[in-house]
């Protein structure tokens, strides 16, 4: 049997991080990592430090970095299609996976693996084909990733007795035969809804993301360069994000990876995380028909800012919970756009806003972070290559962020990470701790 190189490498790896990590724990476990208010028990958790994440961190001032690397230098570092110019989103799951980046020859060994292992079982399909076409594609997205879990050699493997000290393998196995079929279970939907089932075959020649590009039908050829772009930059943000934390919680039961990534699917479907991408372009759009004009003045766009914000809602794409400064993720696209000669009234606008927003939303008072996210952005750059279909982009993202939170469930198994299990507590309870500090401080006073 061909030895895989890349689980090889992962295994050495892991455990030699494993073994660091029980010695700390042994010799300080007592140490105090965090504090936390209560503003950030009521706020969901906000900056709580309460879990390990080894593929990505999420900087302030920098923001995300991929093992180190920054979204600029993984554009230039990462292995390439011959005489390409983007990167490669295998490259990045094997930098992530094992912290080094990939020769050329080990980013071709991982395209033709997740080639070889990206064949779907026929029930998938026809679970697809029983939903009602106007079904959302997330949800179709989800469905069929449990569909295919049936395929999960953990769960068999788990059902069997296996040694908890092959969690790691079995995980891996899944990951990767999960990982190879997405693009095409995402293809087979976006084919389904909006190209009434105009299948599109995969070419076996080609890359991960081309292929996927491919398998969508949009034919410009620098569509394909966009989608190792975007497969690349949305790949992970940390652990604490919504579909991250949600595939790592239900992967600490022992779900295996297709429920665990299913649920993480689920989380990035909200309007709060990965659904915004649909709804900047909406918004943008809308301003368009209300206005009149696709060329809106900045006196215009100001308007129309102002009368977002004056009925209660926010400016979609702009702030994020954890960024203080414009989303690298946005400027690389931005870069994209104009390196090759991307030009649109949808983009002109997306830049105006990048000029006016941020000023306006920081004179509020009210904004941390008035500069804008991921999605800002995304959405207009996919309508220029004709991809329209506004509530089929947050799958695109999906497919993306599942190599870092797959990447990332096969570290919980390889560290043994154990079962996710906070502490809460009732309003009462928090009413009367509140008065309790107040009483002691007001004595000490």
């Amino acid at each position: 049997m061909v030895q895989d190189p890349l689980k090889v490498k992962f295994f050495e790896k892991a455990q030699i991080v494993s073994e660091k990590l029980n010695k700390l724990v042994k010799e300080n476990g007592d140490l105090k990592v965090d504090e936390i208010n209560l503003g950030q028990l009521v706020g969901g958790m906000r900056s709580v430090k309460s879990m390990l994440w080894e593929t990505s961190e999420l900087d302030p001032e920098l923001g995300i970095k991929f093992r180190g690397y920054d979204i600029f230098q993984l554009r230039e570092l990462l292995p390439k299609v011959p005489n390409g110019t983007e990167p490669l989103p295998e490259a990045l799951f094997w930098l992530m996976l094992v912290d080094e980046i990939p020769t050329q020859e080990e980013a071709q060994w991982l395209t033709d693996q997740w080639m070889r292992r990206s064949v779907i079982p026929d029930h998938v399909f026809k679970v697809l084909d029983s939903l009602p076409k106007n079904t959302h594609p997330m949800s179709q997205f989800s469905i069929a990733i449990t569909a295919m879990q049936n395929q999960s050699i953990f769960a068999r493997r788990h059902g069997e007795g296996m040694n908890k000290n092959e969690y790691w393998n079995a995980t891996y196995e899944d990951t990767m035969n999960l990982l190879a079929r997405l693009p095409r279970i995402a293809a087979y939907i976006y084919r389904r809804t909006f190209h009434n089932d105009n299948h599109i075959n995969p070419d076996i020649t080609l890359d991960w993301a081309g292929n996927f590009a491919h398998m969508l039908g949009v034919p410009d050829p620098d569509f394909k360069r966009l989608m190792r772009l975007y497969l690349t930059i949305h790949a992970d943000h940390e652990g604490g994000n919504g579909s991250a934390h949600a595939t790592h919680l239900v992967g600490s039961t022992l779900s295996d990876a297709y429920l665990s990534l299913s649920s993480g699917m689920n989380a990035l479907a909200g309007p709060l995380h990965g659904l915004a991408n649909q709804e900047v372009i909406t918004w943008i759009i809308k301003m368009v028909d209300i206005l009149g004009t696709e060329t809106p003045s900045d006196e215009q766009v100001e308007e129309y800012i102002k009368a977002t914000l004056a009925s209660g809602r926010v400016v979609p794409g702009y702030g994020h919970a954890v960024l203080r400064k414009p989303d690298p993720r946005f400027l690389v696209q931005k870069q994209f756009a104009e390196e090759y000669g991307i030009k649109s009234n949808l983009i002109n606008i997306v830049w105006q806003l990048f000029r006016i927003a941020p000023p306006m939303l920081e004179s509020t008072g009210k904004v941390k972070n008035p500069w804008p996210n991921v999605d800002a952005h995304s959405g207009a750059i996919l309508v220029h290559y004709g991809l329209t279909e506004h509530n089929f982009y947050t799958v695109l993202f999906g497919v993306s962020r599942s190599l870092g939170v797959l990447a990332s469930l096969c570290w919980s198994r390889a560290l043994g990470l154990g079962l996710e299990r906070p502490k809460s507590v009732s309003t009462n309870w928090l009413h009367a701790f509140a008065e309790k500090q107040l009483a002691t401080k007001s004595k000490a006073n």
